[in-house]
């Protein structure tokens, strides 16, 4: 007994130990688990497409076909994106002169009223910055690029490995992992098709909301809005924020900068904070705060591409752990707000 009572502290620290371990593994493997992890979830997604192709050609014919259809989504994706950031980057060093001369009347603004810090704040702020921002997201869409060239290598694979993997776990007398993968790629498909929806209907609000006011290049943030929202969080936060900088600048300190901030955060809330999840239903149904932490985790670890596959991480973690008996009856606290706890009690 004074042996285990003991030995029981060990615990708790080793499995602190054993996930730091992991954690730095996927950090200084990041160029080879992103691109793996991004194909397992692309075969997820594009299954059911390889599977109907299936039927009406050859295997590896109806592989072909999936991977190039997926490839072009990618490439039109990608293409939009770099777009729209080219084309507010050349808005932006045509206004450059707008951006400093701005900047300047904050830092006055804020000397005149004693706020010195903030103030010293803008006077060491460098519009440049703004300029390498942007580059900096471009480069990274670009890095994300890459990991997408790799991972469809592994899609091809993953493809042509699907159906053997499914008859290798039948022989090893494992259902329940077949249904987990299967539970996993049904939500998978889902998210998606929800996150386009969303994506789109909010790309289109973004774009009637910078026209309406008479925003320049509302065309580029409703593109950028949509491509954008595809990562939770980081994403719909920075098409918020950088189109408001680009407002302050073209309409100086009036209503129309504060009107289009306040616009696109009603967009980002009755869309991506109100809509979407009732929409999702209680399949999808992930605590906020987990989705939060993996977008942030998975971000540190492997960047934009890590932000973008942290919320499908966590669906799948939570359906494996649904479909194993030592760790069903902890999945509750991974699930949002179900309906019987927002009901009003007496």
């Amino acid at each position: 007994m004074t042996m285990r009572r003991a030995r029981t502290p060990l615990v708790p620290l080793l499995g602190a130990c054993g996930v730091f371990v992991v954690l730095a593994a996927l950090y200084l493997g990041r160029s080879l688990f992103a691109p793996v992890f991004i194909a397992v979830f692309i075969v997820a997604v594009v299954w059911p497409l390889q599977r109907e192709a299936e039927r009406r050609m050859p295997r590896v014919l109806a592989m072909v076909v999936t991977v190039m259809a997926t490839a072009a989504v990618v490439v039109v994706m990608a293409s939009l994106v770099m777009w729209g950031l080219n084309r507010a980057a050349q808005w932006a060093i045509a206004n450059a002169a707008g951006f400093h001369a701005h900047y300047q009347r904050i830092e006055t603004w804020l000397e005149g009223h004693g706020l010195y810090l903030a103030s010293e704040f803008i006077h060491n702020f460098d519009p440049r910055w703004l300029f390498a921002m942007v580059q900096r997201l471009g480069v990274g869409l670009q890095q994300i690029a890459s990991f997408l060239v790799i991972a469809l290598v592994f899609v091809v694979l993953g493809l042509l490995e699907v159906e053997s993997m499914r008859q290798k776990l039948v022989r090893a007398g494992r259902p329940d992992v077949i249904g987990a993968c299967r539970e996993t790629a049904s939500k998978f498909q889902r998210y998606m098709l929800i996150r386009t929806v969303m994506s789109a209907a909010t790309g289109l609000a973004v774009w009637a909301l910078a026209y309406a006011l008479g925003l320049d290049l509302a065309m580029e943030w409703g593109t950028i809005a949509f491509a954008l929202n595809f990562i939770p969080f980081l994403g719909p936060l920075f098409a918020t924020v950088l189109p408001t900088l680009f407002a302050l600048v073209q309409f100086g300190n009036g209503m129309v900068p504060l009107a289009i901030f306040a616009g696109l955060n009603l967009v980002q809330f009755l869309l991506g904070s109100y809509l979407e999840p009732r929409i999702a239903g209680q399949r999808l149904s992930i605590s906020p705060f987990l989705v939060l932490f993996a977008v942030f985790l998975w971000s540190m670890l492997w960047g934009i591409a890590g932000a973008f596959i942290g919320v499908p991480i966590l669906i799948a973690l939570k359906t494996f752990a649904e479909h194993h008996p030592a760790t069903r009856a902890w999945t509750p606290l991974l699930a949002g707000e179900t309906t019987a706890e927002r009901a009003p009690t007496d």
